[in-house]
C-alpha cells in the first residue's frame, strides 16, 4: 500500500547541475543570471539559443551567440592548423627535394624489394600511422554519436508519449464535462418540462420537479466553471445552445493511435495544448534524428574510404575524401555549437521546470496558478482547486436523486402518464452520476502529474544525456578530421607516381625470374666494365659461360 500511495517526483540529474553551474556571459562579457527565460534577449545573448517552444525542443531561427561562438573560434583554430600543415607540405618540402636527391639514391641502394627505407620511409610510416590513428578516433566518435542519437530519440519519444497521454486525459475531462452538461440540459428542456405540465394540479409534486430543475441548472453552472485551459469549443459548452456537432471534436483519441499532424502554424496556440506540442515535437524530432544519421553515415563513409585509399595507395580517392573531410569538419564544429547552446539552455530549464511553467504566459493563459501548482507538485498537503465545486455538484446530484425517488414512490400512482418522463430523467441522472465519478478520478492530480514527471524525465534525463554524447561526438570527430586533413596531403605525396610505377613494371617484365637485388647487382657489374683475366694459358679448355674461375691448363701426354 505504501508503494501505491507514493507520488512520483523529479530531481535534477548530476549533468543538469553541472551544466547549470557554468558561467553565463553576454556579448559585453559580463556575468548574467542563469535563470531560464527564453523570451528574453539577454538570455538569448548568454546561451546563444533561439526562441523555443515546449522546453527548448522546437528550435526557431535565431543567431547562435556567445556559447555557440566558441565552436566558431575552434573552427578557426582548426583551419589555421590545417593551413599551417599545408604550407609546410607545399613550400618547405620543395627545397628538400634537391638536397635529398643523393640521400634518396643511397636509400634506394640500401633498400630491398619494392619498399622504402631511410628518412623517406620513416616519414611515410609516420604520416600513415597518424592518418590511421585519426580514422580510429573518428570511428570511436561515431560509436558515441550513434549511442547519443539513440538516447536523445528515446528521451523525445518519452516526452511526446507523456504529452499525448496528458492530452488524452484533458480531452477525456472535456468530453465528460460536455456530456454531463448536455445531458442535464436535455433533461431540463424536455422531460422535466413535461412533468411540470403534468403536475400542475399537485403542488408538492410540482415543487419537487422544480427543485430538480433548479438543482440541474446549478450543476450545469458548477461544471461549466471547471476549466483546465480548454479549447474554445469546450469553453462554449456552458451556453444554452449545445448540439451534438460541438461534442465531436472533443472525443479523445488514445495516445497509441493519435495522428501525427504537421502543425499548420509556427506559433504556439494559446492556451498551451499538449497535443499540438507532441505533434510538433514528433515532426521536428524525426528531422533531427534523420539529420544526425546522415551526418554519422557521412563520417563513416569518409573514414572507411580513407583507410581503403591508404591501403590501395589510391591518390584520387584520398583527394576526394579530403574534400568530404573538409565538409565533415565544418559540420562537426557547427553541430557542436548548436548542441552546446541547447545543452546549457536545457540544463537551465531542467533545474527548476515548475517555476518556468507557472510563470510562462504560454502555459498559464486561461489557467490559474493554483491549478497549475496543484498538478505540477501534487502535494498531499494541497487540496484540489475543484474540490468545492465537485462537492457541491455531488450534493446537488444526490438531492436530484432523492426528489426523483420520492416522485417515483408517490406521484406515479396518481399521474401514470408521468412515468415515461420520470424514467428518462432517471436514466439521464444515472449516466450523469457515472460520468461525474469518472470526472472526479480524472481531475485528481496523480494522473496528470505522472505524465508531467515522465515528460521531464524523458527530456532532462535521456534527452540531456543524449545531447551530451552528441556534443562529445562532434568534438572528437572535429579533432579527428583536423588531424586527417593535416596528414592526408603528406600521405598521398609519398605515393609513387604513375611514371614510377610504369618503370618498375617494365623492369620487372624483362626477367620475371630474376630478383630485384640480382638485377641491380648485374647492372652495377656491367657498368664497371670487363676485367682482364689473371691467367691466360694458351690452349685452355672450355670454361663454363657463368664461371668466374680461370681455365685449367692442358697437360702434355706422357
Amino acid at each position: 500500500m505504501a508503494a501505491l500511495t507514493t507520488v512520483p517526483s523529479y530531481a535534477p540529474s548530476l549533468w543538469v547541475r553541472v551544466c547549470h553551474a557554468l558561467p553565463r556571459l553576454d556579448l559585453t562579457m559580463q556575468m548574467k543570471d542563469n535563470t531560464f527565460v527564453p523570451d528574453s534577449w539577454e538570455y538569448q545573448q548568454v546561451t546563444g539559443t533561439c526562441h523555443t517552444t515546449c522546453c527548448t525542443a522546437t528550435v526557431q531561427s535565431e543567431t547562435l551567440l556567445v556559447l555557440s561562438s566558441l565552436s566558431a573560434i575552434a573552427l578557426v583554430i582548426s583551419l589555421l592548423v590545417v593551413l599551417s600543415f599545408l604550407i609546410h607540405y607545399c613550400c618547405c618540402h620543395r627545397g628538400d627535394r634537391t638536397e635529398g636527391s643523393e640521400e634518396e639514391e643511397e636509400d634506394e641502394d640500401a633498400s630491398t624489394g619494392h619498399g622504402y627505407s631511410g628518412k623517406k620511409g620513416r616519414g611515410i610510416c609516420c604520416v600513415t600511422w597518424v592518418a590511421v590513428a585519426s580514422v580510429t578516433l573518428c570511428c570511436v566518435a561515431l560509436g558515441i554519436g550513434f549511442y547519443g542519437n539513440s538516447e536523445a530519440n528515446d528521451g523525445m519519444y518519452q516526452l511526446t508519449s507523456s504529452l499525448l497521454t496528458a492530452n488524452y486525459t484533458l480531452a477525456s475531462i472535456d468530453l465528460l464535462i460536455s456530456d454531463t452538461i448536455s445531458g442535464l440540459q436535455l433533461s431540463v428542456s424536455d422531460p422535466l418540462t413535461s412533468m411540470e405540465e403534468l403536475f400542475t394540479g399537485s403542488k408538492p409534486f410540482l415543487a419537487s420537479t422544480r427543485n430538480c430543475r433548479r438543482l440541474s441548472e446549478n450543476v450545469i453552472n458548477l461544471l461549466s466553471s471547471i476549466s483546465l485551459a480548454r479549447s474554445s469549443v469546450a469553453a462554449g459548452l456552458g451556453n444554452d445552445s449545445i448540439s451534438g456537432a460541438s461534442i465531436i471534436p472533443l472525443t479523445p483519441v488514445p495516445p497509441s493511435v493519435a495522428p501525427t499532424m504537421v502543425p499548420t502554424g509556427g506559433l504556439m496556440p494559446s492556451p498551451f495544448a499538449p497535443g499540438w506540442a507532441a505533434n510538433t515535437l514528433m515532426v521536428n524530432e524525426d528531422y533531427r534524428w534523420l539529420s544526425y544519421v546522415l551526418l554519422l553515415l557521412l563520417d563513416l563513409i569518409v573514414c572507411l574510404f580513407i583507410l581503403l585509399g591508404l591501403a590501395k595507395q589510391a591518390r584520387w580517392l584520398l583527394i576526394l575524401m579530403t574534400v568530404l573531410a573538409w565538409l565533415a569538419l565544418f559540420l562537426s564544429w557547427g553541430s557542436l555549437g548548436l548542441e552546446t547552446a541547447t545543452v546549457v539552455a536545457l540544463s537551465d530549464f531542467c533545474t527548476d521546470p515548475n517555476t518556468f511553467v507557472v510563470n510562462s504566459t504560454h502555459f498559464n493563459t486561461g489557467t490559474s496558478s493554483d491549478v497549475l501548482d496543484y498538478y505540477l507538485t501534487c502535494s498531499r498537503r494541497m487540496n484540489s482547486p475543484f474540490q468545492q465545486l465537485l462537492t457541491q455538484s455531488q450534493r446537488a446530484l444526490s438531492n436530484i436523486h432523492t426528489h426523483l425517488s420520492s416522485l417515483d414512490r408517490n406521484a406515479l400512482t396518481q399521474f401514470p402518464k408521468a412515468e415515461k418522463s420520470l424514467r428518462e430523467v432517471q436514466q439521464i441522472l444515472n449516466s450523469t452520476e457515472g460520468n461525474f465519478h469518472q470526472l472526479v478520478a480524472l481531475l485528481n492530480c496523480r494522473g496528470l502529474n505522472k505524465d508531467y514527471i515522465d515528460s521531464l524525465k524523458g527530456l532532462c534525463y535521456d534527452g540531456m544525456e543524449g545531447l551530451l554524447y552528441l556534443s562529445l561526438y562532434s568534438f572528437l570527430s572535429a579533432l579527428a578530421f583536423t588531424a586527417i586533413l593535416c596528414s592526408l596531403p603528406g600521405a598521398w605525396r609519398s605515393f609513387p607516381s604513375e611514371s614510377e610505377e610504369y618503370e618498375d613494371s617494365d623492369s620487372e617484365s624483362e626477367d620475371p625470374f630474376t630478383s630485384h637485388q640480382a638485377r641491380r647487382q648485374t647492372t652495377s657489374g656491367s657498368q664497371r666494365g670487363a676485367m682482364t683475366p689473371f691467367y691466360n694459358y694458351p690452349g685452355a679448355g672450355w670454361t663454363p659461360p657463368f664461371s668466374s674461375a680461370p681455365p685449367l691448363p692442358t697437360l702434355p701426354a706422357c
